[in-house]
């Protein structure tokens, strides 16, 4: 065996600055964009639950964006390259799901608490259909809540749309 791959294996292996990590995305830089987006650090209620697992080795990103929150996650994408992560949220708050979303509008008081009963409805281009059911979460305005029709029911996401009325999906 030569000198030469001998030299190159240990230049990779003995952890020179650049050479392994190079062209792998700064995992530090999206739990920093993570937390300013959400408005709450790691562990903090509507945060980050945890930091991003630094064994992952994701392709460097020209630019990275950040889905709202949904069913207690946040998706960070990588639009150029294709690759998505998706961060769990800290529970905490009024709840998962409702202090997510109320961190990325600036924490809006909750229209709906817990208990309460509302209008839920789907909504398209011709007609309205709604039906009474009970919110399981805290919500403010835009935010996704889990509501329920009756008691033997699945439980359903909502976006709250103002106090008592809540949409969810419809065709359009």
């Amino acid at each position: 065996m030569t000198k030469f791959p001998i030299a190159l294996l240990l230049l990779l292996f003995c952890g020179v600055p650049g050479i392994a990590a190079s062209g792998f995305h700064d995992l530090g830089a999206i739990d920093r964009q993570v937390a300013e987006a959400l408005g709450a650090g790691i562990g903090e209620p509507g945060g980050a639950a945890t930091g991003v697992d630094r064994r992952l080795r994701l392709a460097a990103c020209p630019a990275t964006t950040i889905d709202p929150p949904l069913a207690g996650v946040v998706t960070v994408r990588c639009p150029a390259l294709g690759w998505r992560l998706r961060v769990a949220l800290a529970r905490g708050g009024a709840s998962a799901g409702a202090g997510a979303g109320a961190a990325m509008r600036g924490r809006a008081e909750p229209v709906i608490r817990r208990g309460d009963p509302v209008e839920m409805a789907v909504e398209t281009g011709a007609f309205t259909v709604s039906m009474q059911a009970i919110a399981e979460q805290d919500g403010a305005p835009g935010d996704r809540i889990r509501v329920r029709a009756d008691p033997k029911s699945a439980p359903r996401m909502a976006e709250v749309i103002d106090r008592g009325r809540v949409r969810i999906g419809g065709f359009k």
